[in-house]
This record gives C-alpha cells, sequence and structure tokens, in this order.
C-alpha cells in the first residue's frame, strides 16, 4: 500500500508537530508557538456520582506492560523486535477481548522504504451502537533525531514514554474490561507507523492510523468519539488542552479534563490556554474516519518545543515512567468508559 496523502493546508514539523502557519476556524486558542497563560484551574468539574461503581485502575500492571514492550527493544517496523511485541499484544488481547482483529499490510514511508503495518484493534461488546473508540501507537521512532547529542541523533531508542505508555493504559484498560464488562462498546486501537516520518513531507507520519480510516476492521465502523493516548506516563506530567483536540473533539475533551479534576488529578490535567497545535493520530481519526478525537498527550509551556526534553532522545526511557502519571490517565479514562457521562 502506497503512502496516503490528502490535500490540506498543513505544512508537518516532526511527529507531534507545531503548526506553522496555520489559523484553524472557530478557536482562537490557536497559533503557532506556545503562549504564556493564566490560572491553572476552572470551577466546572462535573460531580462524581458515588452510586456508580468504577473499576480501580492498577497502576502497576499498566507500568509493568510498559515496561515488558521496551524489554523486546525498540518496536520500529520490519525488526524482530516490532514483530515479536505484535505477537505479544494479540496474544494479551485475545485473552481479554471479545473480538481482536488484526490488519496488517505494507505501507510506503516518506524515504520510499516497504514497512510492514499491523494495527491492532481490541473489541469489546461489538454489538454495542454506543461506542468509544481509545488509541495509542505501540510502534517506536527509528531514529533518535532530536536527541542534544548529534552523535546519537541515527541510533534507535527504547520510546518509554512515546508509544508504550499509552500501550500500557490501554492493556490495563482491556484487562479491567474483561474482568467487568461496561454496558457500552468499547474499542482498543493499537496504531502503527505512528513515528516513521519526515519532518518536512507533509502526513508522513500517522501512517497506521491514516491506512485504518480509509481501511475500518468493520465496514462502516463508526464511534461517538475518540480518545488519544500518545505521552502519558512522564513523571510530573502536565496535560494541556491541545488545538486541534478543541476544534474537533472540545466538549468531549473538556468533559475528560473534568472529570480527572474532579478525581484529584488536577495537577496534570491543567486549563491553562498555552495556545499549542499539534498532528498527531487525533487528526486522522477526526478527519478522515469522521469521528470526533482528541489528543491527550504531556506537553509543556515553552516556546521552542513544547514536549517533554526526552522526546526522540536517547533518554526516553523507563527512568521517566511514574505509575502515578499512569493512574491519572487511566483512572479517567475508566471513568468515562463506566459512567459515560453526557458531553
Amino acid at each position: 500500500m502506497n503512502q496516503l496523502f490528502f490535500t490540506s493546508n498543513w505544512r508537518v514539523g516532526s511527529t507531534y508537530r507545531i503548526c506553522i502557519g496555520i489559523v484553524l476556524s472557530m478557536l482562537s486558542l490557536q497559533a503557532c508557538h506556545p503562549h504564556h497563560s493564566g490560572s491553572t484551574s476552572e470551577s466546572r468539574t462535573p460531580l462524581i456520582n458515588p452510586a456508580i461503581s468504577v473499576p480501580a485502575f492498577q497502576a502497576d500492571s499498566a507500568y509493568a506492560y510498559v515496561a515488558r514492550q521496551v524489554a523486546f527493544g525498540p518496536r520500529i517496523p520490519g525488526t524482530a523486535a516490532h514483530e515479536a511485541c505484535g505477537t505479544w499484544l494479540v496474544s494479551l488481547l485475545k485473552n481479554w477481548a471479545d473480538t481482536v482483529y488484526v490488519q496488517r499490510t505494507t505501507l510506503t514511508t516518506w524515504n520510499h522504504r516497504q514497512v510492514p503495518c499491523e494495527n491492532i484493534i481490541a473489541s469489546f461488546n461489538p454489538a454495542a451502537r454506543e461506542r468509544l473508540l481509545v488509541l495509542a501507537h505501540w510502534d517506536t521512532r527509528p531514529w533518535a533525531d532530536e536527541d542534544p547529542n548529534p552523535a546519537n541523533r541515527k541510533k534507535t531508542f527504547e520510546g518509554a514514554d512515546d508509544g508504550a505508555s499509552g500501550v500500557g493504559v490501554l492493556l490495563e484498560t482491556a484487562r479491567q474490561l474483561h474482568l467487568r464488562k461496561p454496558d457500552i462498546g468499547i474499542d482498543l486501537l493499537f496504531t502503527d507507523v505512528e513515528d516513521y516520518g519526515n519532518d518536512s513531507v507533509a502526513h508522513s507520519f500517522c501512517l497506521g492510523t491514516q491506512y485504518w480510516a480509509q481501511h475500518p476492521h468493520v465496514a462502516g465502523y463508526t464511534a461517538d468519539y475518540g480518545i488519544l493516548l500518545d505521552m502519558v506516563g512522564g513523571k510530573n506530567a502536565h496535560f494541556y488542552r491541545e488545538g486541534q483536540s478543541q476544534q474537533f473533539a472540545g466538549p468531549q475533551q473538556d468533559l475528560f479534563w473534568n472529570l480527572a479534576n474532579a478525581l484529584g488529578y488536577s495537577d496534570y490535567f491543567r486549563y491553562d490556554q498555552i495556545h499549542v497545535t499539534i498532528e498527531d493520530d487525533h487528526q486522522y481519526v477526526s478527519q478522515m474516519a469522521h469521528i470526533p478525537c482528541f489528543d491527550v498527550i504531556q506537553l509543556r509551556d515553552n516556546p521552542k518545543n513544547p514536549f517533554p526534553p526526552y522526546w526522540h532522545t536517547l533518554a526516553d526511557n523507563m527512568d521517566n515512567i511514574d505509575a502515578r502519571t499512569l493512574k491519572a490517565v487511566g483512572q479517567t479514562l475508566l471513568q468515562v468508559i463506566y459512567t459515560h457521562p453526557a458531553y
């Protein structure tokens, strides 16, 4: 399958690119660089209904799933580590989900390489009409091209946060869904070939999601909305409401932030308007699959680079993963799944 291209006014930067010369309508917070802002919280958190029981997200379990992925080595498409990790993911999910779909294809990267792509979808309550899509990418970028040491920029890295953390949360979520089935449909999408792009080539990232959006695992697939988890395990992480997320799925993202704050995770989920717009899998879910989707991703209010300092460097390893961050994200996700409040 050739790389997919689409007409757009976007010029992209890196995997999670800051917008360059973009104006997105309807949202005054869109800008081309972060902007320092005001207060860190708002008094609009919804009440948590104590009558609705929500399972406890086991952060130690999620942490172990992150570490297991890292133990395979960098999960670069076409490598033995990538193949072994994919086999492990499918094996785990088949123990838990009602149905597991494995979508295999070959994609062409920006540098004309043919690489294998394996999207994995774990479905719970597949017949339910009310559905929630939750996704994370499981591949690793082939190069540490943001490393401060130029000698390291062609080396591989572990991708503990950038990739493995979101997958760890999805796996623990799948385990919980198996233990106690929710009353809505849940689809967990593990996307591949997300991080194999070039800064200056438009739409060269998120190739697995682009493929899935054009070739869904179920004909005519749709969901009420989607939640993307990307870099959700870092120590002292701050999650801000990213620009495209607010454009495509603002009410749903606000609901997630409000619930997180109501659960006591205000140190992680911030209301600051940092004016950052990035490209990530949620863009293609929203624009191509027509499912409103928002991104939960660690950001910082840094005009030059809003991503964690270890992003795309050799330092993206288990030293940066904190079970408390995984807990904040995972517990909020379970709150949404088991109570599915209106947005």
